[in-house]
């Protein structure tokens, strides 16, 4: 993909200010993101305005060097304010027609920097968003008057601008399906698995946090059984050419898992690999999947992946 991403305000037109303020991190996430997707194989292209004294000047410096790129994506990179707190107030991501990356977006900075999600927000007032030519998103990270908002993003900085990176990777129209009997895996009351078994793909509770108990269960040291019960993910038999071991493990994508029956679905994270063939079943789903779903072991279930993908 090509890609413009550009810093919000400037230079000399400054945004918001607080505990940290918001130009100079927009050009620091802006400068680490776009390196993370040329590392992912994408062409990018920053832009910082400089120049500009006025608000008026600014806003068109910066949707005049967008559209003025051969490119199929435009990003602008903010960072949101309302009043010091030390309640986390959380990441959105705002647009006029991208609804769908919007949302993907929000959900990546969201599970990368232990933020709140405030979600995808359409905006029709806003200059960036109403003048590029080119589908665009403006990303509002967090808000740089909340204490826990900022910590986290201190803390978080670098796995924020990767997620970034690698969320426009798979964009191809490749959906792979699983549709037969069922059963749950996964969490400290699993015995089907060892208490030092791992999971297929992911490696490190790190990453991946948002799947698993902050703590260890005791007895055990695998990823498996410290899996969190209550969390929605999905075990197929995928095929890795297919479906890249890195694919599987990108926390912005995620599988539909669905009731034939009902129709009732549900979003959940790809977690391992499974289960065995010899079990006869399509997949092995999380306790809280089950139950959300309304299923019992041996009930048919339908897996689609990816759920969602980049427009």
């Amino acid at each position: 993909m090509k890609i413009v991403i550009s810093s919000g305000h400037g230079l000399h037109v400054r945004g918001a200010s607080g505990i940290i303020d918001e130009v100079d991190e927009a050009r620091l996430v802006v400068e680490e993101v776009a390196k993370w997707l040329r590392f992912y194989g994408h062409s990018v292209v920053t832009f910082h305005d400089d120049n500009s004294t006025t608000q008026s000047q600014n806003l068109d410096a910066i949707v005049n060097f967008h559209n003025s790129q051969d490119r199929d994506v435009d990003v602008s990179v903010h960072f949101n304010c309302y009043a010091e707190t030390l309640e986390p107030m959380g990441t959105e991501c705002l647009y006029l027609t991208q609804v769908e990356l919007a949302g993907r977006v929000a959900q990546t900075v969201s599970k990368a920097g232990n933020l709140i999600n405030r979600g995808a927000k359409k905006r029709t007032d806003l200059a960036f968003l109403n003048g590029c030519d080119m589908p665009a998103v403006l990303i509002e990270v967090c808000f740089v008057d909340s204490d826990p908002d900022v910590t986290n993003y201190r803390e978080n900085f670098e796995y924020i601008c990767r997620s970034l990176g690698k969320m426009p990777t798979y964009t191809n129209e490749t959906i792979v399906t699983f549709k037969g009997p069922c059963s749950w895996f996964g969490g400290p009351d699993d015995m089907g698995v060892d208490a030092d078994e791992g999971l297929a793909f992911i490696y490190d509770a790190e990453d991946a946090p948002y799947l698993f108990l902050d703590d260890q269960p005791d007895g055990t040291t695998g990823l498996a059984r410290r899996l969190n019960p209550e969390v929605h993910y999905v075990a197929c038999r995928w095929d890795y050419d297919v479906t890249p071991k890195e694919m599987l493990a990108d926390h912005s994508l995620q599988a539909l898992v669905r009731d034939p029956l009902s129709g009732k679905a549900i979003l959940a994270w790809p977690a391992d690999w499974g289960p065995h063939q010899d079990t006869g079943r399509a997949a092995d789903v999380s306790p809280a999947t089950l139950d959300a779903l309304g299923l019992e072991t041996d009930d048919e279930v339908e897996v689609i992946y990816p759920a969602r993908r980049m427009k």
